[in-house]
């Protein structure tokens, strides 16, 4: 048996401010209001049978599972970590442009496909890699129906991976759940 239904949930709020900064390997925590939306995730999901939590190994994703969860086992896979933003890490968008204007501009004019290499981060083909076999493996679980608390870049590139279109530079939003469905090979965002 395969998994046929996903729900791919980004962490809420940091203490690091991760609705405006760029955290990827850093490992902030979620903040009072980021732990308060996985509450609110909680309950939206409550009455959803999840046979399987998933997270990184980044505290964001998984304290927040373990909220979202209600307390249930989460299993921690390390591939399922945020990209490496190198010397990017823990700035805002208007940060990078200012101390690295030449570098930013190519960045924005990066597409998924061409993939951005983040200076002194991880290559962009090593993340989709990364994060592909991950997903195969989480898919492969047995598992009916999966839940993971992930983060932005994860979830985007997990959608990318399923064959599922952009859902847009702003999604998925902190504790936005997207829920998935498979019909025989194809997945959907319902």
């Amino acid at each position: 048996m395969t998994t046929r239904r996903l729900f791919l949930i980004r962490h809420g709020e940091t203490d690091g401010d991760s609705s405006v900064r760029f955290h990827g390997r850093n490992d902030v925590p979620l903040s009072p209001a980021g732990r308060m939306q996985m509450r609110r995730v909680h309950w939206k999901l409550r009455d959803q049978v999840i046979d399987a939590w998933v997270a990184s190994t980044l505290r964001r994703s998984w304290e927040g599972a373990r909220i979202a969860s209600g307390g249930a086992r989460v299993r921690l896979d390390p591939d399922l970590r945020e990209v490496d933003f190198g010397r990017w890490e823990g700035l805002t968008r208007d940060e990078i442009e200012a101390q690295d204007p030449e570098a930013h501009a190519r960045w924005q004019q990066a597409t998924p496909e061409r993939g951005f290499d983040f200076p002194g981060g991880e290559t962009a083909a090593a993340f989709r890699a990364r994060v592909s076999g991950a997903t195969d493996r989480m898919l492969a679980s047995g598992d009916p129906c999966a839940a993971a608390v992930l983060h932005k870049g994860v979830i985007r590139q997990m959608l990318r991976h399923l064959g599922i279109a952009d859902p847009g530079p702003s999604r998925p939003a902190l504790a936005e759940v997207l829920r998935l469905g498979r019909l025989e090979e194809t997945w959907r965002l319902l």
